[in-house]
């Protein structure tokens, strides 16, 4: 009896020690993708992202939710918009797997022209709360861990429209070890290697740009690219504490669950719009598996095709980012070095009046004509600073950018610096690239330096002086000129993309004439097109100011010869 009783002791032992391995020889891989679920949890949250917001950022990581319970499912077929439904669930979402099909979620709470979206989100923003997504999966030998970040809305400096997906990915080696990580940005992005990601332990810092939500890898990045994106670290900031952290199954059926059929939604995650909407970055993006032809959502290929990091582009980049501190101190020390210079002439009694030689006009001689012409040049300097450098106008009479008569398409000038106008409704000119500060500010405090720098100097040093600021002058207009050349490089570089040869062939017109031109371009798509281009008012004040100041320095230089006396003992 007590034999048998030991016997189903043990038996029962034997299952219940089984029992409890259930789940270390099980674990669940409910998304079939070769990792068990808490691994690909425990992953995501340990390198879990930390958001640095630019200050002025009104939009925040969201849960589609929000998207998805404000939008109507509609489906484009040439210019008709066609109600699917009114309120799409996430469950049915997956039914609309076919891209070339042409379906969108339309946000009806606002428009590309209006804030409508922004002002609702703005106000639900409490309840809303802070949400990311990561998808964790094996390529190759590599782990792949991913997160994206949806926002409602993207007002970027070329480009706006609903809703926005964004992503950042970390590659892990056979080991388990992090080696790579890559940002998206626009329809692009960066990687680098493991050692130049700033980091908090082994939490990314992510640097978000204000609007457009492309993701860097240091807060003063953004400002050398076409977009001139605004990145800071004075914003709001998100830890991984500070947001709900969502794990992706795999796309098809079966390897999510339904409240996650979203993922399968081929269509738009905002208003599809019309055809030219594409190619202005108006239409909604795709959702995670088919951005970028679904190359973001494999991980390896799009992270290969990225630009790497560079540590000299990156001090160029800290520079210009820091350009107008930097500048307001040399400015003062410049200053004080100028005011402290006209001291000691001051104490050596070399002062006379009138204090500033610009002003030492006494009759018809060398030293007096030198000045004059002199004040001119400063005048005309002045003069450019309010009238544009640099003009390219275009007159199309038909196609998607047929316009009302000349319009101007570019414009370089010393307040705004470079301008593009995208051919838009309601768009107009959008600044894509300048200094942090106004070319004018630059030029304006070196006139003011110049003069303070003749308060009492003999004519030799001033003649010296106005000969080096002429020189000084030329280099905007001689940068505009390279700068035009250069575009004839970009033209190279246009890949496949709807009216590539068309652009091609304009830019190749502009920059082999850079000084300036007009011609009639027959072109396919968009009949006679004429061009008009070349170097403004702004451009030709700046060439006469510099002739008129290096001749009033060599008058000055001869004066000094003409008018030498002994020095007073």
């Amino acid at each position: 009896m007590n034999g048998k009783i030991l016997g189903k002791c043990i038996f029962l032992c034997t299952i219940f020690v089984c029992l409890l391995n259930v789940p270390f020889s099980n674990a669940a891989d409910y998304d079939n993708d070769g990792i068990d679920d808490e691994n690909e949890k425990m992953l995501a949250e340990r390198f879990a992202p930390i958001f640095y917001f630019e200050k002025e950022e009104k939009l925040f990581p969201v849960a589609i939710s929000y998207h998805l319970s404000n939008s109507n499912l509609n489906k484009s077929e040439g210019n008709a918009s066609i109600l699917i439904d009114a309120h799409p669930s996430v469950e049915e979402l997956s039914q609309y797997n076919d891209a070339d099909e042409n379906y969108y979620l339309d946000n009806r709470k606002g428009t590309i022209n209006d804030n409508g979206i922004i002002k609702d989100y703005r106000e639900n923003i409490d309840i809303l709360g802070y949400t990311v997504y990561s998808h964790v999966f094996k390529r190759n030998n590599n782990i792949i861990i991913q997160y994206w970040i949806f926002y409602a809305f993207n007002r970027g400096t070329l480009n706006t429209h609903e809703g926005d997906w964004e992503m950042v990915q970390i590659i892990l080696d056979e080991n388990g070890k992090p080696v790579e990580a890559m940002y998206s940005q626009h329809i692009s992005g960066q990687k680098a290697k493991w050692e130049q990601v700033e980091r908090s332990g082994e939490h990314i810092k992510v640097y978000v740009a204000r609007g457009s939500h492309a993701n860097y890898f240091r807060y003063y990045q953004g400002m050398l690219g076409l977009a001139r994106d605004a990145v800071g670290k004075n914003g709001r900031v998100l830890k991984s504490g500070d947001y709900s952290l969502v794990i992706l199954g795999e796309a098809g059926e079966g390897n999510h669950g339904t409240n996650q059929n979203w993922i399968d939604f081929a269509g738009r995650w905002g208003d599809f719009g019309g055809e030219e909407d594409e190619l202005r970055g108006k239409r909604g993006p795709y959702g995670p598996v088919y951005r970028e032809n679904g190359e973001m959502w494999n991980g390896m290929e799009w992270g290969d095709s990225l630009p790497a990091l560079r540590n000299d582009v990156l001090k160029i980049e800290w520079l210009l980012y820091h350009f107008t501190t930097l500048y307001f101190i040399v400015l003062v020390a410049s200053l004080a070095f100028i005011l402290f210079s006209i001291y000691k002439r001051y104490k050596k009694g070399r002062l006379k009046k009138p204090f500033i030689h610009l002003l030492k006009i006494d009759g018809i001689n060398m030293k007096s004509i030198g000045n004059v012409l002199a004040i001119i040049g400063v005048a005309l300097a002045i003069a450019a600073l309010f009238y544009p450098w640099y003009n390219v106008s275009v007159n199309i009479p038909e196609g998607k950018y047929k316009t009302p008569g000349l319009t101007e398409i570019l414009s370089i000038d010393g307040m705004q610096g470079v301008q593009i106008n995208l051919l838009e409704a309601n768009s107009g000119m959008v600044q894509i690239g300048a200094l942090p500060i106004p070319f004018s500010l630059i030029i304006g405090a070196a006139i003011i330096f110049f003069i303070l720098g003749v308060i009492g100097i003999e004519n030799k040093k001033a003649g010296k002086k106005y000969m080096m600021r002429g020189v000084k002058f030329l280099i905007p207009v001689i940068l505009i000129i390279i700068g035009i050349m250069s575009l004839q490089i970009l033209a190279f570089q246009i890949g496949e993309v709807e009216a590539a040869e068309d652009v091609k062939e304009i830019i190749k017109n502009i920059s082999s004439h850079p000084v300036g031109g007009e011609n009639t371009l027959n072109l396919p798509d968009y009949g006679n097109v004429y061009l008009e281009w070349g170097l403004e008012k702004g451009a030709i004040l700046l060439l006469l100011s510099s002739i008129l100041l290096i001749i009033s320095g060599l008058v000055e230089l001869m004066a000094k010869e003409d008018n030498s006396s002994p020095k007073n003992h």
